[in-house]
């Protein structure tokens, strides 16, 4: 099984990995080697790690270099619409305090981005994802639409770069 450990280079997550890696478990590590203890401690586990000889891939980043969010939309149920309009906002403010501008993309932009029509199902983008993504295991159509707005921010990043 391929699995992603983010934070992989510090004291726990290297021991998770060094574990997963002798079960037989394709490992990828995710981790922005910051400060919070001596880099070099986890620039030794990560060396460790690659030792081992098994399949272990490391990718020195950090998770909030981006980040993304649907927008709100018009709910029937003002419950629902009021709860999310919370956790929303509560993304929003944790967003900027590390002084991220994440991208924000209307539903129907998401649909197109990833399906090629702004109508599309939850049915429709939930097969996509699975077709973009082989081998992720996706929960659900919650985890379709978080990647799906993942995908879509990706790909405008891109273009963005691109353009500049």
């Amino acid at each position: 099984m391929n699995i992603l450990v983010t934070g992989g280079a510090g004291f726990i997550g290297s021991h998770v990995c060094e574990r997963l890696l002798r079960d037989g478990h394709s490992v990828w590590v995710f981790d922005d080697l910051n400060d919070f203890y001596a880099p070099a401690l986890k620039q030794a586990n990560i060396r460790s790690l690659q030792a081992l000889a098994l399949p272990f891939t490391f990718v020195h980043g950090d998770l909030t270099d981006a980040a993304a969010v649907e927008e709100v939309f018009v709910n029937s149920n003002p419950q629902s619409t009021l709860k999310l309009g919370q956790a929303r906002g509560a993304i929003l403010l944790s967003l900027a305090r590390t002084g991220l501008q994440p991208g924000e993309y209307a539903a129907r932009l998401i649909k197109k981005a990833v399906v090629g029509i702004g109508n599309a199902e939850k049915s429709q983008v939930h097969a996509m994802i699975s077709r973009l993504l082989p081998g992720a295991k996706i929960t659900g159509a919650d985890s379709a639409d978080a990647l799906a707005v993942a995908i879509t921010h990706a790909h405008h990043m891109a273009s963005a770069r691109r353009i500049a």
